[in-house]
């Protein structure tokens, strides 16, 4: 009899089988794919010797993650850091370039670049607090208190109306917003301003790393070391119902709300089923991949040295695009957030060539092929983009709902991120991750801290599950022990 089951693969099922594990307990995971990663696979992109990632790419979170960082997975794994952590290309024809150094960034924002450090200071000197307080449930008292309100205070001051009133400039604004925009939803918004100054954050501390190989690296290094503590993995195993898992002591669930609803079945209360049936989802993502004859020819080289490219234009223009979005609308020009990996991995493509990972915002369940609207707004500001074009691979937002069931509707962060529904996640509780059936937890991005690569809502599941049932503490999760 197993005493731990885990349903999906992905990085927070991962996550949360490794802590298991590593506590000494016989861990089986169950995986409907046939293959492991979830959030973070990579696959060969229509042709041989090419490589993509299907829906993560950049790991900010890698490297600042509590549990990675407990994990070591920078030593596990080839992590490699860009010397341009994040731009943006302008209007003008030039950029707004993020480095690692926050003195090199401030310098190339003109005006602006004393107002951008006074927003970063503060944030950066406290980032292990920061990173903390946005790593956990959010009805608790935060270790760092200084930190948490530095972060509400920038958070407000960037996520309201009057978010231009400290600049003069485009260039810091279009920076801040390109990665405010990485959530989905309208501008500006409190919700998104949080994870994107996380985010802003954490490319003046460790950096936004690309891993060699792909995002596939890290759901490897998390299944070689579950393997390696007794754990068995299953792939081809679709869970449908409790009782195939039974008479497992804990259950960890890697899936949407909706799922644990219909795994759950007439088990579950039926407040807490409706709750899971009625959990709201976001907006959606349509994603571009492209194999390409050369590098990106970005009109400011800057963008040629940078782990990731924010495209478009203005503050102003990106919010009007999210916005578009928000009401339900494609837009003509729409926000797109680029990456090429093989810039800093020659593993994804071969010799002189390149793969580049991008996607725009779309409504729900959309069915639209967004990329000649990609192609274009990348030609904006790299003129002849076109003609380094090879070939294009397009998932639709219903097609990444398919490729993932945690996607409701092609939504990525699974779950909408609004204040509500960074509380209400899935429901109000000190402790989301529990559910009212003993033993059952559920551990997707679903749960706090949320959407992203971190393995945390695998993590905290995994303590509560030890706590409760096995009477166990959390476990080292260090290569040395």
């Amino acid at each position: 009899m197993a005493d731990v089951a885990v349903v999906g693969a992905g990085p927070n099922g991962l996550a949360a089988a490794v802590v298991m594990a590593r506590a000494g307990l016989d861990v089986h995971v169950y995986e409907a794919a046939d293959a492991i990663g979830g959030g973070s696979r990579t696959r060969e992109l229509m042709e041989p010797g090419y490589l993509y990632d299907v829906c993560s790419a950049v790991h900010p979170m890698a490297l600042a993650s509590p549990f990675f960082r407990d994990f070591e997975l920078s030593r596990r794994i080839d992590l490699r850091v860009p010397e341009v952590q994040h731009g943006t290309p302008l209007d003008d024809g030039g950029a707004a370039l993020a480095y690692q150094s926050l003195e090199r960034t401030v310098l190339g924002l003109g005006v602006d670049g004393p107002a951008y450090r006074r927003l970063m200071e503060p944030l950066l000197a406290r980032v292990t607090g920061v990173v903390d307080f946005t790593s956990n449930q959010l009805l608790r008292i935060p270790k760092d208190p200084l930190a948490a309100l530095r972060f509400g205070l920038a958070t407000l001051d960037q996520g309201t109306p009057l978010w231009g009133r400290r600049f003069r400039e485009e260039a810091a604004p279009a920076l801040l917003t390109g990665v405010m925009s990485h959530a989905l939803g309208s501008q500006p918004a409190l919700s998104s301003t949080g994870a994107g100054l996380l985010l802003s954050v954490l490319a003046h501390a460790g950096g936004w790393p690309v891993p060699v190989g792909g995002s596939m690296s890290i759901a490897r290094a998390m299944a070689d070391d579950l393997t390696a503590h007794g754990g068995t993995i299953h792939v081809g195993e679709r869970v449908d119902s409790l009782e195939q898992i039974r008479p497992a002591k804990a259950v960890l669930l890697d899936v949407a709300p909706p799922t644990l609803a219909r795994i759950g079945g007439t088990e579950l209360p039926d407040n807490y089923r409706r709750a899971l049936e009625t959990f709201r989802f976001g907006n959606a993502a349509c994603k571009v991949d492209f194999i390409l004859s050369g590098p990106v020819p970005w009109l400011d080289p800057g963008l040629a040295m940078a782990g990731t490219v924010h495209v478009g234009g203005s503050r102003m223009a990106m919010a009007e695009s999210e916005n578009l979005v928000a009401m339900g609308k494609h837009p003509t020009d729409p926000y797109v957030l680029v990456s090429q990996p093989s810039l800093l991995d020659p593993t994804r493509a071969p010799e002189g060539r390149h793969v580049l990972w991008s996607y725009c915002h779309v409504p729900a369940n959309s069915t639209v092929d967004m990329a000649e609207a990609v192609t274009a707004r990348i030609e904006r500001y790299a003129p002849g983009f076109r003609d380094v074009v090879v070939a294009s691979q397009t998932t639709t937002a219903a097609q990444l709902a398919e490729y993932n069931e945690n996607y409701v509707g092609g939504d990525f962060s699974a779950g909408i991120l609004d204040l509500r529904g960074l509380v209400q996640r899935p429901v109000v509780s000190n402790v989301p991750w529990r559910t009212p059936l003993p033993g059952v937890y559920l551990c997707s991005s679903s749960t706090p801290p949320g959407p992203g690569v971190t393995g945390m809502p695998g993590y905290h599941a995994a303590k509560y599950a030890l706590k409760d049932i096995f009477n166990v503490r959390v476990p080292g999760l260090g290569l040395e022990l």
